[in-house]
């Protein structure tokens, strides 16, 4: 692409897309921007001069740089890493630990399968910081799902254990910390500190809880659908309080702390970031172009920002396959946060552990990628016509993770619900349910016999009036063949 020349970022992907792909491809690929004049524009793009340009994205300006960072470097990786094996192979003599031999020995196979896959695989919907962290990040969640799967198929009791080759201090039974106790938000008793209450629940959940929703919005980049799943979870807390003590809080600490001030804030500020990246100019330049430290600087700061920006609109009552795919996104949504907890309390792992951090840190790389191909599918699945493969894994271990949790504790999971909670819940489903069958099928027979019956009224009307006039019957035959017609496409 010449220097200074404008393209729609419509033109690489779905109407949901995010991002485009850069010029250039790592993996000797294709630009799909390229092809996108061949192919048939889905409904609610526009033409600009360049391309295809959906009303809800950006325009990108792109001088189509190609430095050293954008190429391909699979060969060089690949004498990188034969030279490694063979330094460990011909100079390093192999110690007599079979233990330590059998973990070094799954460590090196895990990085060679994430070499092969940052140079190899498919590239992802991301292009920011580079195409390569994105792919990463798909071999990670491949080498977890294979993880869940090992330890899915041991006993309880060894799989317990087996985290102890990990980190020696697991595999010991921890007790669940009670946030419930005492919930006088002012305590009269305590004439030291009266507030000893608010200060004991200040632990390092609540900042993980802002940054946690200012990143879930980035995510899903809806204010309801953000809001719906706070507001869910927390009556998940309260559902569930009497199989983990972990779930039991004040009303304070539900409603006030997590829902306004930890969630609400994040949620807010989140929505404040998407405005920004909405607004955003997005003009790239190649870095030896220009021609000021200060403009390089900002150059390298911005390339992890998004490539292009494309506002996500999820529409759930538009169609019933929509309502059933955001309805679908919110429960694996809710699975998820539920694993965490119930996840480090079958494998006695304690809430600070370096493993329950990872977890979470590896949630927020693929969530985003995620998120991104769920949204293409549902927006365009004539040009997407199968889930992404992110999206994909994201899914399976959702799932494999809800089954070791079954396994290795079905006896609490099985504790039955108060009868009041459980009152509750069928209330809800039941209103859900209503309003679905209403909302797709109730009120589109509802609108289709009126509009039926304002037809037939019409025609009625012109039939009544063409008599008055003396008009011939062609044109009665006529408006009751088009009325026929009419009647058969509704």
């Amino acid at each position: 692409m010449r220097r200074g020349e404008r393209r729609g970022p419509g033109a690489a992907l779905g109407k949901a897309a995010l991002e485009e792909q850069p010029p250039p491809q790592p993996n000797g690929g294709t630009n799909p921007s390229d092809v996108a004049g061949e192919r048939t524009p889905p409904p609610g793009t526009e033409r600009d001069g360049a391309g295809l340009r959906r009303s809800t994205e950006s325009e990108v300006y792109d001088d189509g740089t190609n430095t050293f960072f954008w190429r391909a470097h699979t060969l060089t990786v690949l004498f990188i890493l034969t030279c490694a094996l063979g330094y460990v192979t011909l100079l390093e003599e192999t110690p007599q630990d079979t233990a330590y031999n059998t973990k070094r020995g799954i460590v090196a196979s895990i990085l060679v399968f994430l070499c092969f896959g940052v140079t190899q695989a498919k590239d992802g919907p991301f292009s920011r910081p580079h195409p390569a962290y994105w792919r990463f990040w798909l071999c990670v969640s491949v080498v977890y799902e294979l993880f869940l799967i090992f330890i899915l198929f041991q006993t309880v009791q060894d799989g317990r254990q087996f985290m102890k080759y990990i980190d020696p201090h697991l595999g010991v039974p921890l007790p669940e910390r009670d946030y419930g106790g005492n919930c006088l938000i002012y305590d009269p008793g305590n004439e030291t500190d009266p507030f000893h209450n608010i200060w004991d629940k200040l632990d390092g959940f609540v900042p993980a809880h802002f940054f946690g929703w200012y990143l879930k919005t980035l995510m899903i980049r809806d204010w309801w659908m953000c809001m719906i799943i706070s507001v869910m979870f927390e009556f998940l807390e309260y559902s569930l309080e009497h199989q983990l003590p972990n779930f039991s809080e004040c009303w304070w600490d539900h409603w006030i702390m997590d829902v306004i001030l930890c969630n609400g804030l994040g949620i807010y500020c989140g929505m404040k970031t998407l405005s920004w990246l909405s607004l955003k100019t997005y003009k790239w330049q190649g870095l030896w172009n220009i021609p000021t430290y200060k403009g390089k600087m900002k150059r390298i700061v911005f390339q992890f920002t998004p490539y292009s920006w494309v506002k996500f609109e999820w529409k759930p009552a538009s169609s019933l396959r929509r309502w059933l795919a955001v309805c679908g996104i919110i429960f694996v949504f809710l699975l998820a946060e539920l694993n965490t907890f119930y996840l480090k309390f079958v494998l006695w792992m304690p809430p600070e552990h370096y493993l329950v951090l990872l977890r979470l840190v590896f949630f927020v790389n693929v969530g985003g990628v995620a998120m991104r191909e769920i949204y293409d599918f549902m927006d365009d699945p004539k040009f997407h016509k199968k889930l992404g493969q992110q999206a994909w894994l994201v899914a399976a271990i959702t799932a494999t993770e809800f089954l070791i949790v079954v396994k290795y504790d079905p006896y609490t999971l099985t504790l039955s619900l108060p009868f009041y909670i459980t009152q509750c819940w069928i209330l809800g489903i039941i209103l859900v349910l209503t309003w679905t069958a209403w909302r797709f099928f109730i009120r589109d027979i509802t609108l289709r016999y009126k509009e039926i019956r304002r037809q037939k009224q019409e025609h009625k009307y012109e039939k009544d009036k063409c008599l008055s006039n003396g008009d011939g019957h062609a044109s009665i035959l006529e408006e009751q063949n088009g009325n026929k017609l009419r009647e058969r496409k509704l």
